[in-house]
């Protein structure tokens, strides 16, 4: 049986429920592995998280960012939670 992934939460827009459960951040980048989208977040502090969602999580959430055609998300703010925390 393999490994449990417990994913993390990215919205495009501010979070409009339990606001001061949310940080914000901004995209570095976003790539997949074994299956899941890997999105690295840069805090205010510039320190770099790693989030790991599904790939219908990051669908979901680069396409309501406000993107040109096939613009990168790289540099656009997001606000997450790590772990469902």
């Amino acid at each position: 049986m393999g490994a449990v992934v417990v994913h993390d939460r990215i919205h495009a827009r501010r979070p409009s429920h339990h606001v001061d459960r949310w940080s914000v951040g901004t995209i570095e980048s976003v790539g997949e592995r074994d299956g899941h989208c890997v999105v690295d977040v840069e805090t205010p502090d510039g320190e770099t998280v790693e989030l790991v969602v599904t790939l219908a999580v990051r669908d979901l959430f680069v396409a309501r960012l406000d993107l040109d055609g096939d613009d990168s998300p790289v540099g656009e703010r997001v606000w997450y939670r790590e772990h469902g925390g």
